[in-house]
């Protein structure tokens, strides 16, 4: 950050600009955040910058929920993921929408039930990842979620799936019908 802030990296381009102020509010905490992401989405020209604009609300509307703002988040974030759509940014669009449904959007799809002792499209993601050998430190700093919210959604999808331990995790989810699971980043 010191490099970016002494070398002026924001007076380069506009698209610099953005990241350079983006790049601040990351490492920033509360409303100085908050201001930061703001002035890097304001900067003028930073339309012609389509994803990395998107880019910097994914991060800014990640943090609003993290900050229980969830209306401001939405609004970034389907900002952001009309952006990505647009781009075809595929793994982009589908990290946008786990975030937006993290923020309870209205707007989004009910989770999609995979069998009759449904789990959720996020309890099936931390269950793939949980069978996949990640702890659940591992887990929630992938799906910025805390260890102790991985820890509640795993101790209800065990009894959903008639199994007690990590070990069967595996087997117990190749053998559910439905959608494959969506990737996780």
């Amino acid at each position: 950050m010191a490099a970016i802030v002494a070398n002026d990296v924001a007076a380069v381009s506009p698209r610099m600009a953005v990241n350079a102020w983006a790049a601040r509010a990351l490492v920033a905490e509360g409303e100085r955040a908050a201001r930061l992401f703001e002035r890097a989405l304001a900067v003028e020209g930073a339309d012609d910058f389509p994803f990395d604009l998107a880019r910097v609300q994914l991060a800014y509307g990640e943090r609003l929920r993290r900050d229980l703002r969830f209306v401001r988040a939405r609004q970034v974030l389907n900002s952001a993921l009309e952006k990505f759509e647009a781009l075809d940014a595929v793994p982009w669009a589908e990290r946008t929408r786990r975030e937006l449904r993290a923020a309870r959007d209205p707007g989004l799809p009910r989770p999609v039930l995979l069998a009759d002792n449904a789990l959720t499209a996020q309890e099936r993601a931390i269950a793939e990842l949980a069978a996949a050998g990640l702890s659940n430190k591992e887990i929630a700093r992938r799906l910025y979620l805390s260890p102790r919210t991985v820890g509640g959604h795993l101790y209800r999808v065990f009894p959903k799936l008639g199994i007690s331990t990590r070990a069967a995790l595996r087997d117990a989810l190749d053998r559910l019908p439905g959608p494959e699971p969506v990737p996780v980043p």
